[in-house]
């Protein structure tokens, strides 16, 4: 198998998967395909009051979601690399903690709609980190309504990504534990991460790597 033309960073809220995705999209001279949370109206509302918000929220980023995966669909997938730092199915994990019964269900027939002929990545790879650390890299950030996230709707994103990749097959899937690392102001941790993942081919895999300085 040739390197990856589609590649996708996946991962909860604060894991890191953003600046992964960029900085491959920079080492690979390519395409970035990121969400866009800033365009999203009701999210800081969500934010504020997730029941009352929930469902425009969720319609919203399945809108922007299927409308940017389209775009890169209609685009050479085989003449170009593309990094995304989402894919569709992750708006479903989030429908599914976040909608109530009824809502889910309104929400399953749009998204059933939606969801057919999206491009396959060639290549997964899910960042992983403890809810402790999530929290933290979100406090770093500083994002003003990310501070409204409390640590059970956190965790139990962690446990919903947690149950999906446990399952998931349909591409060659790279696991990290993205815990000790820092790619941003590390260049040879970063180094270390692109070097790994270049090597996936196929399969699940898994990479554990430990960082000789944590700042």
């Amino acid at each position: 198998m040739a390197n990856p033309s589609y590649i996708v960073v996946e991962g909860p809220i604060g894991v890191g998967k953003t600046s992964l995705a960029t900085r491959l999209a920079e080492s690979l001279n390519c395409e970035s395909v990121l969400e866009e949370p800033g365009e999203n109206p009701f999210l800081e509302r969500f934010y504020r009051s997730r029941a009352q918000y929930a469902l425009p929220t969720q319609l919203f980023f399945l809108f922007q979601r299927v409308r940017q995966l389209r775009e890169l669909k209609q685009k050479d997938l085989f003449s170009n690399v593309r990094v995304a730092d989402f894919m569709l199915e992750k708006d479903a994990l989030f429908a599914q903690i976040t909608l109530d019964d009824d809502e889910y269900r309104l929400y399953q027939q749009v998204y059933s709609q939606f969801s057919v002929d999206i491009p396959q990545p060639d290549l997964v790879i899910y960042l992983q980190a403890p809810l402790e650390v999530l929290m933290e890299r979100i406090r770093r950030r500083g994002i003003e309504y990310e501070r409204l996230i409390d640590k059970e709707y956190l965790q139990s994103l962690v446990d919903a990504y947690t149950a999906f990749f446990h399952r998931y097959n349909e591409s060659p899937l790279l696991i990290i534990n993205a815990a000790r690392i820092n790619i941003v102001d590390r260049e040879e941790d970063y180094q270390m991460l692109m070097d790994h993942i270049l090597t996936v081919k196929s399969g699940r895999h898994y990479f554990n790597p430990l960082s000789s300085n944590l700042e």
